[in-house]
């Protein structure tokens, strides 16, 4: 199908199924901003150059403490990336479970963490670590299921035509630079960011995407998300994008827009997505509290990007690894349940998740399956049949005003192969 400049037409092309049965994916903010590595707990510390730039007070006293009168620039000779191992980064994420990955190939600050013709000494092969981390990550990661796929920020704080003509920079300098970096890697994902500023006609992405889904060698794969200018998300584009938006199970931040194409939440396991070397454990969600996560936007219809924020030295920091590898360890006991499901209900029972899949419905228990639990979104016929995913106990099921009713039996916890949420698999 041919796709024309208009949003009906772009509109109407479908996310690649492959993304809609992904549901976890890894956004990595890796960059120059990674060496000073700090801001006041709850803000962004990718946003450190700008923070400092308006003098705010926790980012302007700790530089001047710290690196007195050095400039954001200075810090590339900080960027070493002297432990940066893309084979283990590749490893950590396959064994996350994770299907997919957006990696920062240009933060808000411009630099490119690959060779660009369209940023000249301003690349971390021109400059600093003199390495191309989009090659090896997607070299690395081929060796894997996990898809290679990236951010790039449409805006740039510092770059004189965008702030002399918005619009000539996106014809000059910003569409040109995401066809090279569409056609030199070809990337599952491409996340674009920092639209927010102008409409999409300022961006011409209308005029980007209809070379995106036309001609580019990515072109039946690729997925796009929402952010084409200031009237975009949750609305036009790919699929749609939440950021830190995923309050008490409702999306908030679009929540006046009808979700019925993949959506997509992204946030950092703490408050940032750059690494904030004062947030404490404290700061960080819990393994159970990231499967919850998971488990209800994925009974939502969503996915769940969830943010690592590397050190300069290109090591991942403890805690995060820990916390992807104990998602890895639950999806790997429960992720029938999870990949390739689809809503089941648009109806929520407190303590349970419902996703679905061709002659299976799965119920995602948040409590150790003991004593009987009635799910109330499930019709109950005789015919069906119920098993743990974590557990070879039987379970007997029951009618219970016309809903389905499951008995446990006394369960070993020592024979169960997870923590924290428990999958139970419904068939006839």
């Amino acid at each position: 199908m041919k796709y024309e400049n208009n949003w009906e037409s772009l509109n109407s092309r479908p996310v690649p199924e492959w993304f809609a049965d992904a549901k976890f994916g890894i956004f990595i903010h890796w960059g120059l901003y990674s060496v000073p590595a700090y801001t006041k707990k709850g803000d962004y510390a990718e946003w450190y150059a700008k923070q400092l730039e308006e003098g705010k007070p926790e980012v302007k006293d700790f530089h001047e403490r710290v690196y007195g009168r050095a400039k954001y620039e200075d810090f590339v000779s900080g960027f070493r990336a002297e432990l940066f191992d893309a084979e283990k980064w590749a490893e950590l994420f396959q064994r996350a479970g994770a299907k997919y990955i957006n990696f920062v190939s240009k933060h808000h600050d411009g630099f490119c963490m690959y060779k660009s013709d369209y940023a000249w000494n301003w690349n971390s092969v021109d400059v600093g670590p003199h390495r191309d981390f989009l090659a090896e990550l997607k070299a690395a990661l081929a060796k894997t299921d996990v898809r290679f796929g990236v951010y790039h920020s449409v805006y740039e704080w510092y770059h004189p035509l965008y702030l002399k003509n918005p619009e000539e920079y996106a014809l000059k300098h910003l569409h040109p630079m995401l066809k090279e970096l569409i056609t030199k890697y070809e990337p599952s994902t491409l996340f674009t960011d920092g639209e927010w500023d102008h409409p999409s006609s300022t961006w011409h992405s209308t005029e980007f995407l209809t070379w995106l889904y036309n001609e580019s060698p990515v072109k039946d794969f690729i997925v796009p998300n929402d952010r084409w200018g200031k009237e975009t998300r949750g609305r036009m584009g790919g699929n749609f994008t939440t950021e830190y938006g995923f309050v008490g199970g409702e999306v908030s931040t679009i929540s006046d827009v009808v979700l019925d194409r993949p959506f997509e939440e992204c946030r950092g396991i703490g408050r940032s997505f750059g690494l904030n070397r004062i947030e404490g454990v404290e700061d960080y969600l819990s393994a159970k509290e990231l499967i919850e996560m998971l488990c209800d936007l994925v009974s939502k219809g969503g996915n769940f990007l969830l943010n690592v924020g590397p050190a300069a030295d290109g090591t991942i920091p403890v805690i995060m690894e820990e916390r992807l590898k104990q998602m890895g360890d639950w999806l790997r006991v429960n992720g029938d349940a999870i990949y390739g499901t689809r809503v089941y209900t648009k109806k929520q029972q407190p303590g349970v998740y419902y996703t679905q899949k061709p002659g299976k419905i799965f119920a995602i228990l948040n409590r150790f399956p003991f004593g009987e639990v009635t799910l109330t979104e499930t019709p109950y016929d005789p015919a069906l049949k119920a098993r743990l995913l974590s557990c070879a106990a039987p379970i007997k099921t029951a009618d219970d005003g016309g809903k389905l009713k499951l008995i446990f039996p006394p369960i070993d916890p020592e024979e169960v192969k997870c923590s924290w949420l428990y999958a139970v698999e419904i068939t006839k």
